[in-house]
């Protein structure tokens, strides 16, 4: 069996456009789900809150019993759980990744936005 992890609201437009990307960008059978409205929002403002640490318990798991080939952070257009613009969930998506990346460093982060037609779009994060 092979998995990846992502990390997303709970907005169920997103989870099939995500699961499907992920199988066939990482050749992946299962995607493990991790959700929180509004995730972006809660892991770049609040990395150290009880809220942050619940989605990276979730994580932990993930990783420990799962081994996925990659985890990935998600952002959506239309979020109910963080109603910004996209240039702000950018800028949240960014500050996750970098906190996904310093917290699992042996483990491939991937930023992912969903868009308005809910296509999945890979998105460069720069160190």
């Amino acid at each position: 069996m092979s998995f990846c992890a992502a990390i997303s609201c709970i907005d169920g437009r997103v989870h099939l456009p995500v699961i499907k990307y992920m199988q066939e960008r990482f050749g992946v059978q299962y995607v493990d789900l991790i959700n929180e409205p509004g995730v972006v929002a809660v892991l770049s403002s609040e990395p150290d809150s009880q809220r942050s640490a619940f989605i990276f318990s979730k994580v932990d798991v993930s990783v420990e019993k799962h081994s996925p080939k990659a985890i990935a952070i998600v952002a959506h257009e239309d979020c109910a759980g963080n109603p910004v613009t996209k240039e702000k969930q950018m800028e949240q998506l960014a500050k996750s990744f970098k906190e996904l990346r310093s917290r699992y460093p042996n483990e491939a982060i991937h930023a992912l936005w969903v868009d308005g037609d809910w296509t999945v779009h890979e998105v460069p994060i720069p160190d």
